[in-house]
């Protein structure tokens, strides 16, 4: 399982709110969860998503598509991977590792 950080940039917009667009993206993404091919989390910055790489290729995809299908006639999509192959990682897992490191370290 890969988890991918990925922020979909349409440009030239008619304001500068691209909450619209981030909602249409997010229907998407709700429609691949609830097929069971992914879990995501938005955040103020991005969408997390994990899943099988290939299909996180796919979601990926469909949701650069998004703005152009509501008449965007440019898109900056930046996407970063996080393919681990020695052992199962999920949003999940990693956030429940870096807690128990502060806990451990007593840093908070």
């Amino acid at each position: 399982m890969a988890i991918v950080d990925v922020t979909i940039i349409p440009i030239g917009t008619s304001t500068p709110s691209v909450s619209e667009y981030v909602a249409d993206i997010q229907h998407i993404l709700q429609t691949y969860q609830v097929e069971g091919k992914i879990n995501y989390q938005l955040t103020p910055m991005n969408t997390i998503i994990e899943g099988e790489l290939p299909t996180l290729f796919e979601v990926i995809q469909a949701i650069h598509e998004a703005p152009f299908n509501k008449g965007i006639m440019r898109v900056a999509t930046n996407i970063r991977i996080d393919d681990r192959r020695d052992r199962t990682s999920t949003m999940e897992s990693k956030m429940e590792s870096v807690h128990n490191q502060i806990k451990k370290n007593g840093t908070f």
